[in-house]
């Protein structure tokens, strides 16, 4: 099977780069760059994954408008931005005239129509926001529910201000976030950071460059990437320095910090002023913060070496992809993707009769690899060549996804892997 198409860098097969006119240097910037364009480009939502996401929002929708038809359901976070990857969660706050949160009669509801299915739901109502927690049995998406929390919703048409400013923000964002998923930082429970810090971290970043107008689109997003690293991971003072975003952007000391929170705070570790809400330190739940630059640190060391002319006099027989060495994406989430688009509307793929010709007419960037992906035959290997490399693809038997238990007239979704990729993450068996 031969076809042109791109790559995405993730290490679910080999990848051998030739030489080739179209394609620079590999463990170069600019071979980094591409490397990470291709990387956005394939994670970046489907149609297929927004509309099944859109799909959980109306249900849950219909369940809250049944039991107040005078309440309001806004969407915020990721699926908000678009920065979502295809295991994020959905952020949901519902607007009312209540005196306290109803969690428990949501709740009830929520059971009642069997939303979750087998899955449990949580209601924390001791924390600093109280929400709701559950996964959609059909689609196993995680949803947050809160209420009537309106700096959320505001957070969100901040960061789309800011998507719109800098174009360079969304594939930097997506690496970032893979990145911290696969080694359990990305929520703030487990000592990670939340994305709403990681975006605030990467705004004050691109703001506060020191030679690059960041706000131009033809930037190499490979310098910009080993650059953030550096900064968060070595050069950025975690114990005196403060990040403020709005007004342009600026460091401030934790002293003058301390004087625009209210009595009682005081900065954390992290400490980053919520635009939206002064006196807010975004960061303060984010205990784990030093293990976070730790592993800032650690992708400086690999990436800057990866791209070096060292690195092109002995090259590291393991990896051909400078960015595979940080970041890979699990094969249960390309099942899971896989099945998205089968299920929410893709049938066109399976309806093309010659897989040979599939990309030479459409080329990647209109064809999902995961489905191409999908049509080696398993435990076979196959050559693919593309206009900058020649691939050689190997898709072995994936391991089973544990199941669960669903209702009969449902057709269940594959498991996402997100345990998988928490357990390739997690503290007792990652490497950094």
């Amino acid at each position: 099977m031969s076809v042109v198409a791109h790559v995405p860098p993730h290490r679910v097969f080999s990848i051998s780069i030739h030489d080739h006119p179209h394609r620079c240097l590999p463990s170069s910037p600019r071979s980094l760059h591409e490397e990470i364009v291709d990387f956005f480009n394939f994670m970046s939502p489907r149609p297929e994954e927004e509309a099944m996401r859109r799909d959980v929002v109306n249900r849950i929708e219909s369940v809250i408008k049944d039991l107040w038809p005078t309440a309001r359901v806004e969407i915020f976070g990721s699926f908000s931005t678009g920065l979502y990857l295809p295991t994020s969660d959905i952020d949901l706050v519902v607007f009312g005239k209540w005196d306290h949160p109803p969690l428990q009669e949501l709740e009830q509801a929520l059971k009642k129509r069997n939303v979750a299915g087998p899955y449990p739901i949580k209601v924390l109502d001791k924390a600093t926001v109280p929400i709701i927690k559950l996964t959609d049995h059909e689609t196993e998406v995680k949803v947050d529910i809160s209420f009537n929390v309106e700096t959320a919703v505001k957070a969100a048409q901040f960061i789309k201000s800011y998507l719109k400013k800098y174009t360079v923000l969304p594939p930097l964002i997506f690496v970032l976030k893979q990145f911290l998923l696969q080694r359990d930082l990305n929520e703030v429970f487990t000592g990670g950071i939340s994305s709403y810090s990681l975006i605030l971290m990467a705004i004050s970043f691109l703001q506060l460059h020191p030679r690059i107008d960041t706000r131009r689109a033809n930037i190499n997003l490979g310098i910009l990437l080993i650059e953030f690293f550096e900064l968060y991971g070595r050069d950025f003072n975690y114990m005196k320095t403060g990040i403020r975003v709005k007004n342009g952007g600026a460091y401030l000391s934790k002293e003058d910090m301390l004087k625009a929170m209210g009595s009682g705070n005081r900065p954390s570790m992290l400490c980053i002023e919520d635009p939206i809400q002064p006196g807010n330190d975004v960061g303060r739940s984010s205990y784990g913060v030093l293990q976070v630059k730790q592993v800032f640190d650690f992708a400086y060391m690999v990436l800057s070496h990866g791209v070096s002319p060292l690195a092109r006099a002995y090259p590291n027989k393991e990896y051909d992809s400078t960015l595979g060495r940080i970041i890979k994406v699990s094969p249960e989430v390309l099942v899971y993707r896989d099945w998205t688009i089968k299920k929410w509307g893709a049938k066109q793929y399976a309806k093309l009769e010659n897989h040979g010709n599939l990309a030479t007419t459409f080329g990647l960037r209109h064809l999902d690899w995961n489905c191409l992906f999908m049509m080696i035959p398993e435990n076979s290997t196959t050559t693919i060549l593309l206009p900058s490399v020649l691939c050689t693809a190997t898709r072995r038997k994936p391991r089973k996804c544990p199941t669960t238990p669903t209702p009969r007239a449902r057709s269940p979704a594959p498991s996402t892997g997100s345990s998988t990729l928490r357990s390739e993450g997690s503290r007792a068996t990652r490497t950094p």
